[in-house]
């Protein structure tokens, strides 16, 4: 049972660390470049769709790695997607400077509108997908990503210590007009504690018979969770990517969007 936790929690792990610097990696190459990874990103992503269905039928452990695995690079495709400027939102340009209340608002909307509704479909896909097939991992993983990263957008938002903007690339700086500089407030805290005491929940009942997930599968949404939290303490934490990543973010910067 311990190795197989163990198992469970560093391919998670893994799964995070060079997922996340292997998008770092990609968005940084010339734009000449960019635009096969795109093609190759797309082929993946659909790939990624048909393995995540076939995890579905059956609860095991197999599965379990298969469901998961497949949605890491289904997000992977979105966050791609996004950091490359092909899918972004109607609005390519900078916040109106001093804007403020429902145009604020409206304006940071405006730029990631497509993505949001891409990642929002992709969820009700998945939910379509799921029907009575036993493993919920996947579906289960990809919601728990998108909610995490609605949470972080929204602090983004509305102010926290830390923006992390200098690693956005190059054509996608403007969205940095749409984050706040500002301690942490009453909307992080609230946000970050609701997950947090979620998370203490999940893992106090890892040991419980589940009809939608195997042991191992518990153990992947836990650790991906917690990194999760982790990535909101970077917020307002100092702790440069560069440590984590910097085989990533040593690469080229793009000067100019790729569509």
């Amino acid at each position: 049972m311990v190795i197989q936790v163990l198992t469970a929690i560093v391919f998670s792990l893994m799964a995070w660390w060079v997922g996340t610097g292997l998008i770092l990696w990609i968005v940084r190459r010339h734009p000449s470049h960019l635009k096969i990874y795109q093609v190759l990103a797309t082929v993946a992503w659909l790939m990624s769709l048909w393995l995540a269905q076939m995890s579905m039928r059956e609860l095991n452990e197999f599965n379990a790695y298969l469901g998961f695995a497949s949605v890491i690079v289904m997000w992977g495709w979105h966050e791609l997607s996004f950091l490359s400027g092909w899918l972004t939102g109607p609005r390519r340009t900078g916040m109106t400077p001093k804007a403020s209340g429902w145009l604020r608002l409206r304006e940071a909307l405006a730029s990631i509108l497509w993505h949001e509704l891409f990642l929002l479909g992709n969820l009700v896909l998945l939910a379509w997908m799921q029907s009575d097939g036993p493993n919920h991992l996947a579906l289960y993983t990809f919601a728990l990503l998108w909610c995490m990263r609605l949470s972080a957008k929204l602090n983004l938002f509305w102010g926290v210590p830390l923006l992390g903007e200098q690693y956005l690339p190059t054509s996608l700086s403007y969205l940095s007009t749409y984050f706040r500089v500002a301690p942490a407030g009453l909307g992080y805290m609230v946000l970050v504690t609701l997950s947090l005491g979620a998370w203490i929940w999940w893992v106090s009942q890892a040991g419980a018979v589940s009809a939608t997930l195997s042991a191992s599968g518990w153990w992947l949404l836990a650790t991906l969770w917690a990194l999760a939290l982790v990535e909101h303490a970077m917020m307002i934490l100092p702790w440069p990517m560069q440590r984590l990543w910097g085989w990533a973010l040593g690469g080229l910067k793009r000067t100019s969007p790729s569509c």
